[in-house]
């Protein structure tokens, strides 16, 4: 699967491909977020929850960049 093939998938089918096929790599927490991050294929997917409702609300993908840092030791 390419990123723009997941891009172009609705949320629901976004869902279902992370669980089928996403590698769980970490997870950024603060107050007001959760998300986790996972690899499928050569993209990353964050998946953001809600804090206060424990739902998804928010399902992206990447390849690199800055969406990568929060998952980093090193303080930039």
């Amino acid at each position: 699967m390419t990123l723009y093939e997941f891009n172009s998938l609705t949320l629901d089918e976004k869902h279902a491909t992370v669980w089928d096929k996403g590698v769980f790599l970490d997870n950024y927490i603060t107050k007001t977020q959760r998300i986790n991050c996972y690899a499928i294929d050569r993209f990353f997917v964050e998946v953001h929850y809600s804090a206060e409702h424990n739902t998804i609300t928010e399902i992206t993908a990447f390849k690199y960049g800055k969406d990568l840092d929060k998952y980093s030791n090193i303080n930039f």
